[in-house]
């Protein structure tokens, strides 16, 4: 290569790199933070529709909007995915059919026949996944007996107990309590004659076998947990319940405790949905305080346009400041800069000085992190707080002192988040009773949430920034948890990116830190 070759392309570096800074400052809020849209799938906008047919909300814009989202997002097979690129996923394209369904679609329009003969080569409704049927359950296209039972006793576990609601993964655990009461009370809303998906059943709606099969595997914790479901399944005829009455009551008076200032729960949306129809089958109207809120902060997560509605599954503007901040800092922006300034101020206001549901198992730590959202008061997590403590670090603000107490204090919290692995998961501490997913529930994803390689690399990384000395011990157990995680080939997987890059890419600047 020539030095007149070597010097065009570090020229065009240059402006590369110059453009993108421009790019990202014009993108910042006048408050100082960065934001940007929180891609999923659209189950998201089918799930929202039909929480509104639930809670008997007609808003025929609102419906036609979703519906042209959810078509705009059917790939040519006639399916719908969870993810881009992903193959065609059952329950997802079972949830997008009824809501297109409700919003007024024939099942002979071309592309709800192309989407039922998917399902059906599938193994229709009958094969979808506990949530989906949990959705359709709650419309009346399955019965609830159909669904694995958890009784609303569970609340009342102690948390020593082996299985209690704090042994589930922080977005599982406040998606079940409202479940607790949805499956206790199990309220249906029947659809309407014209919106019914009995065409999705193979055998036909009268031929289903509603009951929960028993696991292939005779030993093991499926066995157990099948074993468990059979009888409480006869518990729960039982005339007489002495601690149902109790335990329904604790499960609402958690879920009033855990709505978010924003009106949301936990910040994203599963929970968020589950706790509105709970509450609603409690008797709490539309016009109550509590649902009023709850629904009126949809509005913060939509993005709409004038011709359809897309719902995020959460928000994520501290996570996106603390990566902007790092990033314009790597790439030469001055420590001083009043824009970065006015983005750190930002954050240190955003700091998490209450406790929330991590104080469980962390009792003796006083809380100092930062949540992934606006409003998340009740689940900071440790990825977050690094990365916003790393960028604070970085940046030279005016207010020093209150600089080096905010992330004095958001450091003695993540030391005490540390897992006795020597790992850091994302919101809580040894959350690792792995047989907790093997219940029957747990057919939709993680539901517990162990350290992970890629939270721990960024723990790491602000350690060393801010010199690891006075972490040595903290440091020495984390590293021995990192390099046990190695891959054979060398890699390591990024449980948050969920790629084996994300990993790499989150180790080796621990490393080097």
């Amino acid at each position: 290569m020539t030095q007149n070759t070597t010097q065009q392309l570090n020229k065009d570096l240059n402006r590369a790199i110059e453009r993108t800074q421009n790019y990202l400052f014009k993108e910042q809020y006048s408050e100082g933070f960065w934001w940007g849209e929180l891609e999923s799938n659209p189950t998201m906008e089918a799930e929202f529709l039909m929480l509104h047919f639930i809670l008997g909300i007609k808003d025929d814009e609102k419906f036609l909007k979703l519906s042209n989202h959810i078509i705009s997002q059917q790939r040519e097979d006639g399916t719908w995915g969870q993810y881009y690129g992903s193959p065609g996923d059952l329950s997802t394209s079972v949830e997008c059919y009824v809501a297109l369904k409700l919003s007024g679609y024939s099942e002979n329009n071309s592309s709800m026949a192309k989407a039922k003969d998917f399902i059906r080569s599938k193994g229709g409704i009958e094969k979808t996944r506990v949530f989906t049927k949990i959705w359709l359950a709650l419309i009346g296209q399955w019965k609830w007996e159909g669904v694995p039972i958890m009784p609303a006793e569970l609340i009342l576990l102690p948390n020593w107990s082996p299985i209690n609601i704090y042994e589930f993964s922080s977005w599982a655990r406040s998606t079940i309590v409202p479940l607790l009461i949805l499956m206790d009370k199990k309220p249906v809303r029947q659809l309407p004659e014209n919106a019914r998906v009995d065409e999705l059943f193979v055998d036909g709606i009268d031929n289903v076998d509603f009951s929960i099969k028993s696991p292939t595997n005779q030993i093991g914790w499926e066995t157990f947990f099948y074993a468990a479901d059979q009888v409480l399944r006869i518990l729960d005829k039982l005339p007489i319940k002495p601690t149902r009455e109790l335990a329904l009551k604790k499960c609402e008076e958690w879920i009033l405790d855990h709505q978010e200032a924003d009106g949301s729960w936990g910040g994203i949306q599963p929970p968020w949905v589950y706790s509105i129809m709970a509450l609603s089958a409690c008797g709490y109207d539309l016009d109550n305080p509590v649902i009023a809120k709850a629904l009126n902060g949809f509005k913060a997560f939509a993005i709409e346009d004038k011709q359809t509605l897309r719902v995020q599954a959460c928000l994520s503007p501290i996570w996106d400041t603390g990566l902007a901040i790092i990033s314009l800092l790597d790439s030469g922006i001055k420590p001083n800069d009043s824009r970065l300034r006015k983005a750190g101020n930002w954050l240190l206001n955003k700091q998490i000085k209450s406790d929330g549901d991590w104080r469980v198992k962390a009792d003796n730590v006083r809380a100092g992190g930062w949540a992934f959202e606006f409003d998340n008061t009740n689940y900071p997590d440790i990825d977050d707080a690094a990365v916003v403590a790393t960028a604070l670090h970085r940046i030279d603000l005016t207010d020093k002192e209150t600089k080096r107490r905010s992330i004095d204090r958001c450091v003695q919290w993540i030391n005490g988040m540390q897992s006795r692995n020597g790992g850091w998961a994302s919101f809580d501490k040894d959350n690792m009773r792995s047989f907790i997913a093997r219940i029957p529930f747990s057919d939709f994803g993680e539901t517990i949430d162990p350290p992970s390689v890629d939270v721990t690399a960024h723990v790491l990384e602000l350690l060393g920034t801010l010199g690891k000395e006075p972490y040595s011990k903290v440091i020495d157990k984390a590293l021995k948890y990192v390099f046990s995680e190695q891959e054979p080939d060398g890699s390591w997987f990024g449980r948050w990116g969920v790629n084996y890059i994300y990993g790499i890419g989150s180790v080796l600047p621990a490393l080097r830190s």
